[in-house]
């Protein structure tokens, strides 16, 4: 109900494409020219509806993988083959194109830069979407938290914002980022190969005295197998935040 009341209150407006950046074979990002927008916090999502030649209209979320400091909303999309609006974001919108959008929406799923608390983001193929605007909105931070990311993607070439990782990753300003890959092990690949498990969380996650903010994004199954192995190592509940991508038709 109180999500519903929020929605009610936000307007649908036009948001015109400024770029489209391809990040992997299935993925694209689109950036866009929002002139009304109000502002978003990392980690919110925002609403697109299509509407048909013959008035059919269909809506999906996306999460917002901009900063808020951007001066352009963007959104990644995964193109699902059998999917209703997916197959036409990635593949047939152009620059100049305008959509339908409606947002920020949620209040749960958001980080501040403001936070002093250890960061720790567990992101699942797509799920990384939400977590890249928490991280593009630390490095714009003067005072930044401490930060550890853990990304599972099928293969090397799912992964979503590699080159972008690997500078923020090398920057020494205290983010490390963590990669496992669940279906190969590329020649040279020196990060994890399996699925996420209790002995890579230890490896990587902050020490439970650290009292970290958690947030895990990715699969329902691939969510709750993290927050559960993060509860067995003596995780407060309350520190980790979760969101689930299920199967919404693309």
């Amino acid at each position: 109900m109180a999500r519903a009341a929020v929605l009610g209150r936000l307007a649908w407006t036009l948001g015109e494409v400024a770029e489209i950046v391809h990040e992997t074979p299935r993925v694209a990002s689109l950036y866009l020219n929002v002139p009304d927008w109000p502002g978003h916090l990392a980690g919110q999502h925002l609403d697109v509806r299509l509407t048909a030649d013959d008035g059919y209209q269909t809506e999906r979320s996306y999460s917002i993988a901009s900063a808020p400091e951007e001066p352009r909303v963007a959104m990644t999309v995964e193109r699902l083959d059998d999917g209703e609006v997916s197959p036409y974001l990635v593949g047939e919108l152009k620059v100049g194109d305008k959509l339908e959008l409606r947002g920020p929406i949620g209040g749960y799923f958001v980080w501040r830069a403001s936070e002093s608390r250890p960061l720790l983001l567990i992101g699942g193929g797509s799920g990384v979407v939400p977590l890249m605007a928490m991280l593009r909105h630390r490095a714009t931070a003067a005072t930044k938290a401490p930060a550890r990311m853990l990304y599972s993607s099928r293969t090397l070439s799912d992964i979503i914002y590699r080159a972008e990782l690997e500078r923020l990753g090398s920057t020494s300003d205290g983010l490390g980022v963590f990669h496992t890959l669940t279906r190969e092990k590329p020649p040279g690949w020196d990060g994890f190969t399996r699925r996420l498990d209790e002995a890579m969380l230890k490896a990587v996650a902050w020490h439970r005295s650290e009292m970290p903010a958690v947030f895990v994004c990715g699969p329902t199954s691939f969510v709750e197998a993290a927050a559960s192995l993060l509860v067995g190592m003596d995780y407060e509940a309350d520190w980790i935040k979760t969101e689930r991508f299920g199967a919404t038709g693309g």
